[in-house]
């Protein structure tokens, strides 16, 4: 998990860099069809930046269950403002970004939220599992 989360967080170009031109051609169609302006890149680029960090909160939540959602957000926020500090001071192609820090940080919890679903859902099956072996 760590590695293709640093990968992508500390490529030297834009990671969306080769495919910005399929993008804004797969955007510009799915306008022409009824998708809303919303949707554009700006959307993109937030769910992906989101979508990155879900991972690491819904990990970090199963590792340390004892910890509360926001603390596994707070985790999420110094991952990300280490990545966007990083991208400032070495990544000259790369722009950080406090939007970037905010959607890691939904990310990161959104991840944790999950993980305490699962984890709920896993107690219920044992719990109904061990009361309908004792009748």
């Amino acid at each position: 998990m760590a590695v293709p989360l640093a990968l992508v967080a500390f490529w030297p170009s834009p990671v969306d860099k080769p495919v910005s031109g399929q993008l804004a051609a797969t955007l510009r169609f799915l306008h022409h069809h009824g998708v809303p302006g919303w949707f554009d890149y700006n959307f993109v680029e937030a769910a992906a930046n989101i979508a990155l960090l879900i991972p690491v909160g819904f990990v970090a939540a199963l590792a340390f269950p004892h910890k509360k959602w926001w603390q596994i957000g707070a985790f999420g926020m110094f991952i990300s403002g280490c990545i966007e500090l990083g991208q400032f001071l070495f990544l000259h192609d790369r722009f950080a970004s406090s939007s970037d820090v905010i959607t890691n940080t939904s990310g990161a919890i959104i991840g944790a939220l999950m993980a305490g679903v699962a984890i709920q859902k896993g107690r219920s099956a044992a719990f109904r599992q061990r009361t309908s072996q004792k009748q």
